[in-house]
């Protein structure tokens, strides 16, 4: 099992960038397919993002194409999602994930961890 601490999070105006890391730990980084998935108030969690283990390969929501980016370092265990031109509706908690295979639901990640948040003010 991996561990996942998300960072980066916080409150900026519509238009301005933030980027967002996952920490791993516990277990071989580099074999998980990692994802960030975000969760509004009275909203379900989405997926946002995916990356394969080599980071060879992303996907992403058709909302944030063009203005997210996933990345990944494996040496460092770490996922990062840099996000630009950020729009209010893009307010939510965002959680970082691992799985074995790339999927956009939460149930094909058994990994989280805690959630950081983004507010983006217009």
């Amino acid at each position: 099992q991996v561990q996942l601490v998300e960072s980066g999070g916080g409150l900026v105006q519509a238009g301005g960038s933030l980027r967002l890391s996952c920490a791993a730990s516990g277990s071989t980084f580099s074999s998980y397919v990692m994802g960030w998935f975000r969760q509004a108030p009275g909203k379900e969690r989405e997926f946002v993002a995916a990356i394969n283990w080599s980071g060879g390969s992303t996907y992403y929501a058709d909302s944030v194409k063009g203005r997210f980016t996933i990345s990944r370092d494996n040496a460092k265990n770490t996922v990062y999602l840099q996000m630009n031109s950020l729009k209010p509706e893009d307010t939510a908690d965002y959680y970082c994930a691992a799985g074995s295979l790339v999927g956009v639901y939460p149930a094909d990640f058994g990994s989280w961890g805690q959630g950081t948040e983004v507010t983006v003010s217009s």
